[in-house]
């Protein structure tokens, strides 16, 4: 899978291609990746790409022609690859639009936009997707095409050494990851579940299930809204409401002095 970054800032893109495990996908022959300077399209000793906004306003907007011919150069190296905007008022990204991306195995042009924004006309003449990665504004394109090529990439099959490590990660089922232990078993007095270390893997495969039920319950409920739970989620998600509730009926109650004669 390819990916081709339109950028100000290609320098950005040098260390992330080589770093960790987009770097091996890139070194296994998995992904490729370039970015374009959308400068070298522009006119003029100064290479200016943006300018003011008609109808006034705050900030400069990138102009059409030099994205535009930057465009063209990206489709004639990458010729069928989806062309994609990241925005703030894209669509929000998610693991199941991770997914999808990954599952075409299409290429990808991402487009990292500066200053208020790209010209309303090249948006509606070249993007297939716009693509938001969280309710908050960032400098430029550059850090959410890095998300979303991240994210894409580790899908892919051969990116990780373990595939199954995909499958378990959180949002992969709509749920947060369990907790994770690794040696040594005693730290710092603190023992890691003794089920982890009982090498019975039903037993352990239940506990994790019932660990990302909870955690996903306390940190992110919305996302079990939006689940289907089976028998086995229910039945584990009741065992941990029985156990609040003996936690609870154990507290004394704040307020009253527990001592005789106390009020």
């Amino acid at each position: 899978m390819n990916f081709l970054a339109l950028t100000l800032f290609p320098e950005l893109f040098g260390p992330f291609w080589e770093t960790g495990i987009v770097g091996r996908a890139v070194e296994n022959g998995i992904i490729r990746g370039w970015a374009i300077d959308i400068r070298d399209f522009a006119g003029g000793r100064h290479r200016v790409v943006d300018d003011r906004p008609y109808g006034g306003g705050c900030g400069m907007v990138m102009q059409p022609g030099p994205l535009d011919k930057a465009l063209a150069e990206a489709k004639s190296r990458l010729p069928g690859a989806a062309i994609v905007l990241l925005t703030p008022r894209g669509r929000p990204f998610s693991q199941q639009m991770a997914e999808v991306l990954a599952g075409t195995a299409r290429d990808l042009i991402l487009i990292c936009g500066r200053y208020e924004g790209i010209d309303q006309r090249v948006i509606d003449r070249h993007v297939e997707l716009e693509i938001s990665i969280g309710d908050y504004v960032l400098t430029g394109g550059e850090l959410a095409a890095m998300v979303v090529m991240d994210a894409v990439t580790r899908l892919l099959p051969g990116a990780l050494g373990n595939q199954a490590s995909a499958a378990s990660d959180s949002f992969s089922q709509e749920l947060l990851e369990h907790a994770q232990y690794t040696r040594p078993s005693n730290w710092q007095g603190e023992e890691v579940p003794q089920v982890l270390l009982s090498g019975h893997h039903r037993q352990i495969e239940t506990w994790r299930k019932s660990h990302a039920l909870a955690t996903t319950l306390l940190k992110r409920p919305d996302l079990l809204r939006k689940r289907n739970l089976d028998r086995q989620e229910i039945r584990l998600l009741e065992d941990w409401r029985l156990e609040i509730e003996r936690i609870l009926d154990a507290q004394p109650l704040r307020g009253l002095d527990p001592s005789p004669g106390g009020g």
